[in-house]
């Protein structure tokens, strides 16, 4: 099991929910959720074998940036 954490562009409880549907549908996550009170918009992912390219790739369709901090 991975934690992978984002920086992202989605600010409103109304853009989670735009997600939400997106990062539902890919069967390695196991649970996800945005911190809005962070400054960079933080989005954590638990999932399994998943490749980060693939959360910003979802991110990215749905008209927000995405990327993958380091540890």
């Amino acid at each position: 099991m991975d934690i992978l954490v984002f920086k992202t562009s989605v600010t409103q409880a109304q853009q989670v929910s735009k997600v939400k549907t997106l990062l539902t549908s890919i069967p390695a996550v196991i649970k996800w959720n945005f911190d809005l009170d962070d400054p960079d918009n933080i989005l954590r992912v638990i999932a399994d074998q998943l490749s980060p390219r693939q959360v910003e790739s979802v991110l990215q369709t749905a008209g927000f940036s995405c990327q993958e901090l380091d540890d």
